[in-house]
């Protein structure tokens, strides 16, 4: 069978990334951090999971000769980086530098998916934001991402590895434990109406399902021209239009609330044109609308 690894496999993109690989037919290697049964990680496609931190004696001992090497380790977290900058580049450079170099001396006919992120873009001056837009980070968390992708870049054009590069926006989904949907749905159970920020701050939200199938299409893409797509859908929403969702869904009567104050290293507006991801065959499949009647239908079953 065609082989593959997935960084970072324990991770919320990195699990659905490795069951989308099995379902297109690899026998998937994890290598990471997490505690995981046996039977959890084998749910989500693995053949193997080994649980160490991402340097290249992990990658020799553990990753054999993967087709294709999907780089999700790295920490996934703006405020995390504000608070914890070096933490967070050791996370997210050091890791993403182990794989490429993994790839340039062991595995040359690998190619390497980075999952990079819209922070890179900092505050956009329009919207939709292409892929050609100016990188302006705003926070730590969107540097060190900018400096990942100027190493696939510099691998793909120096050493001939084949790389590519996803820039996702708001992943979120069902089963994730952390971020907007799960704290405005822990809030709103527990009679908490008031958030952070304005309530206008615009996000395109794509599904992790969705995410993850972009994140296997860009390995059939990876060249040594190192494309780069965005992954979102298309579309912006308001995080007052998810939070007023989810009380909907939640049935929660009382309208949320927002502070008015703008978090740091967060900016205000996002929005993906997604043409070069939809030349490659991809489509969202997953909508806005039926995703948050999951994610708090899923929350209420938990939560009991």
């Amino acid at each position: 069978m065609k082989q593959a690894a997935v960084l970072g496999a324990a991770g919320f993109v990195g699990r659905h990334t490795a069951r989308a690989l099995a379902a297109a037919g690899y026998e998937v290697v994890g290598i990471g951090h997490g505690s995981w049964l046996r039977d959890e990680w084998r749910d989500w496609g693995l053949r193997d999971w080994h649980v160490a931190d991402v340097s290249m004696e992990a990658l020799l001992t553990y990753a054999g000769e993967p087709e294709i090497l999907v780089q999700c380790a790295g920490s996934g977290s703006v405020a995390f980086s504000m608070t914890h900058p070096a933490q967070d580049f050791r996370r997210s450079v050091d890791s993403t530098l182990a794989a490429l170099d993994f790839v340039r001396l062991h595995a040359p006919a690998c190619r390497i998916v980075l999952p990079s992120s819209a922070a890179v873009y900092g505050t956009a001056e329009r919207m939709p934001i292409t892929v050609a837009d100016p990188l302006r980070p705003e926070s730590p968390y969107g540097v060190h991402k900018k400096i990942a992708e100027d190493l696939c870049r510099s691998y793909a054009r120096t050493f001939g590895v084949r790389a590519a590069i996803v820039r996702l926006f708001s992943v979120y989904g069902v089963g994730l434990r952390k971020q907007l949907l799960w704290d405005a749905c822990t809030k709103l159970t527990q009679g908490e109406a008031q958030f952070a920020g304005t309530g206008e701050e615009l996000r395109d939200w794509v599904d992790v399902q969705d995410a993850a199938a972009l994140l296997v299409a860009a390995g059939a893409h990876a060249s040594i021209d190192c494309p780069i797509v965005n992954g979102g859908i298309g579309e912006a929403a308001s995080v007052r239009t998810i939070v007023e969702g989810l009380a909907r869904e939640l049935g929660v009567a009382a309208p949320p609330g927002f502070s008015g104050a703008r978090r740091g290293g967060d900016p205000i507006g996002y929005e993906a044109d997604i043409g070069e991801a939809l030349s490659w065959g991809w489509r969202p499949e997953r909508s806005l609308t039926d995703g948050l009647a999951d994610y708090a239908a899923w929350f209420l079953e938990e939560a009991r």
